[in-house]
């Protein structure tokens, strides 16, 4: 399964899945076909399929997104995307 699908899982996993990395986040945009671009305020602009959306970075250090609230976030824009999981 390609990379992008392992990360569209995590995301919408039930129970909400945790430390996903935020690189693989950011691929996973772009997979999808999305643009990315780091904003001055350590924020992630995503344009995706005619949509827009901005993501706060993870800070401190942090490499991965364990926040259930952004999981949330990023879970709705996928969905209004049309970019969910693939069924198995």
């Amino acid at each position: 399964m390609p990379h992008t699908q392992l990360t569209l899982k995590q995301i919408f996993a039930h129970p909400t899945s945790h430390n996903i990395h935020w690189r693989d986040i950011v691929h996973m945009f772009e997979g999808l076909g999305g643009t990315t671009e780091e904003t001055k305020k350590e924020h992630l602009k995503v344009k995706l399929n005619g949509k827009e959306m901005t993501f706060a970075v993870p800070r401190h250090g942090h490499h991965t997104l364990d926040d259930n609230d952004e999981i949330g976030h990023i879970r709705r824009f996928l969905r209004d995307c049309g970019c969910e999981p693939k069924a198995e």
